[in-house]
């Protein structure tokens, strides 16, 4: 195989792969759009499996706007949900100095702790 030949079949390659990309994200549009009705799902399914590049092309054309706010509205409110997980699991419960006291001291009292210890958690309440 010379260094055309090679070239060339890495061009086809990607664009075959760059095809496939746009018919998934076609295909996971269509049916995550919530105002698209069950029948024009049907004929857009439909028409892009007989004939795939020209109905890509149009469905870009004609819906592409739409496509892009959705992906965003999506991305966004992905995003928030993640923002609002982490502050669920990263919220520190508030403890006062007298309540750390209180539990440090019963944990003293039945031994689960030496003194030493128990002065330490002291020193870094009343800080």
């Amino acid at each position: 195989m010379d260094f055309w030949s090679f070239f060339w079949l890495l061009v086809w390659s990607f664009l075959f792969v760059a095809y496939l990309m746009m018919l998934f994200h076609i295909f996971g549009d269509i049916f995550r759009d919530r105002e698209l009705g069950g029948f024009a799902k049907v004929v857009w399914v439909v028409v892009l499996f007989v004939v795939p590049l020209l109905a890509s092309l149009v469905y870009i054309i004609v819906r592409g706007k739409g496509m892009a706010e959705r992906e965003m509205e999506r991305n966004m409110a992905r995003a928030a949900a993640e923002q609002d997980y982490i502050r669920s699991v990263a919220a520190k419960p508030d403890y006062s100095p007298t309540d750390q006291l209180s539990q440090a001291k019963s944990l003293l009292d039945s031994g689960a702790i030496s003194q030493e210890e128990y002065s330490q958690i002291k020193a870094r309440a009343l800080s």
